[in-house]
């Protein structure tokens, strides 16, 4: 049986606890939401050590990105431009690498090759077409430089128009309305959908665009909430967590769960991370009963030892995009403390350092020996990783 994992050993961690933010006693009675506290000093002088940690970490990541970019400037590529533009992202925002080094300027070589007439930036089959573009958007908005405005303008709208949406004669009604794909002839999934909606975010769109609304009814589907998920297959669920897709009948990469007797779809760590930070970069607030149900999830379900409520034999696999959305998720949410139902209380930037600190091998790299999604290429778990710290400690060129 697995078990959360123990951070109260930890040096960084120890003490943070004692210093948290009072609500967390009311945790085992209902999902509390704090107001925002002026931190002791203590807990600053704690938080500054794991800043500082993270910090040696993602130099160390930095290095190993840097020994494996392949001749043509990038990264595990195969001829594609994915991983690289994730590789490059956690190399402009260390502040040991930055936008001006050689490799960067190789790897964004690299990248403006695949530069399509459509504005889209993605490999020449076009399978991957929202996720290369995503990920390579969200790189030039790290740049933040004028020289890549109209590469970024191209993607945002490149985007914009993948999005299933009334010019693909989808109506809101549809549970393909509102998501992305891989494709614009792909099936919609929440993964997708969030890389779009962050690049979207990333790079400066404003929030009143109507992707973002658009998005948000294909999001809600995605939640295991009966009240406000209007597809079959969540009548009657209260999980509050996610699953990959409503498409075709409603799809979860962790399989069924039986819920009070109820066979349902099993919602699971990687894909609630992800919609809860969908929610909130769509504009709900935090009284919103969907953003709620999603953080009830998340303290009913806390670990960072794997993903959390996937079956046993996969509770590894997906894990560094986890941390990934993760990080990108609680900075969202804005608060130090997330207090679980047992009533404990959780630095998650402090455990989320530790963590990873303890996966890191001594060559700097990171990699998943569960290998599914690419997790076995240390090039893409080390830009995961290192991007989910730099998400829970932003240096002020952060996006």
């Amino acid at each position: 049986m697995r078990t959360a994992v123990d951070f109260s050993k930890s040096p960084i961690i120890r003490g943070l606890v004692t210093v948290g933010l009072t609500f967390c006693g009311l945790a085992g009675a209902q999902t509390s939401f704090p107001a925002a506290t002026t931190q002791p000093p203590e807990q600053a002088d704690r938080i500054r050590a794991a800043r500082v940690r993270a910090a040696e970490l993602t130099a160390r990541g930095a290095q190993f990105l840097l020994s494996a970019q392949e001749k043509d400037g990038g990264w595990a590529s195969q001829q594609t431009p994915g991983i690289t533009a994730l590789a490059l992202k956690a190399l402009i925002q260390e502040p040991t690498v930055g936008p001006r080094h050689p490799a960067v300027r190789r790897g964004i070589d690299f990248i403006l090759t695949f530069q399509r007439d459509d504005g889209g930036i993605y490999g020449p089959e076009g399978l991957l077409k929202n996720y290369e573009s995503s990920v390579a958007l969200s790189m030039f908005a790290a740049l933040q430089n004028q020289l890549y405005t109209k590469q970024i303008k191209a993607l945002q709208e490149f985007l914009k128009e993948n999005q299933w949406d009334e010019g693909e004669d989808k109506s809101p009604d549809d549970p393909f309305y509102g998501g992305a794909g891989y494709g614009r002839h792909k099936r919609p999934d929440l993964s997708n959908t969030q890389m779009m909606l962050e690049a979207l975010r990333d790079s400066g769109l404003p929030p009143d665009d109507p992707a973002y609304q658009k998005a948000l009814v294909f999001i809600s589907r995605c939640q295991m909430l009966s009240e406000s998920n209007d597809q079959a297959f969540a009548k009657g669920s209260s999980q509050g967590g996610f699953i990959y897709t409503p498409a075709g009948g409603g799809e979860s990469r962790a399989g069924t769960i039986e819920v009070n007797g109820r066979t349902e779809l099993r919602c699971y760590g990687s894909m609630t991370y992800a919609g809860f930070k969908s929610l909130l970069y769509a504009g709900l607030t935090r009284r919103d009963p969907r953003v709620q149900a999603a953080f009830d999830w998340i303290r009913h379900h806390w670990t960072l030892e794997y993903n959390p409520n996937m079956p046993d034999t996969q509770s590894r696999e997906g894990l560094f995009y986890y941390y990934h959305v993760f990080g990108r998720a609680l900075a969202a949410w804005g608060e130090p403390i997330v207090c679980d139902h047992a009533g404990r209380e959780h630095d998650w930037r402090a455990e989320l350092v530790e963590q990873l600190a303890r996966l890191q091998q001594p060559d700097g790299r990171w990699v998943n020996e569960s290998d599914r999604w690419m997790e076995g290429l240390p090039e893409l778990t080390t830009a995961y990783s290192m991007l989910a710290l730099q998400a829970a400690f932003p240096s002020e060129r952060t996006p």
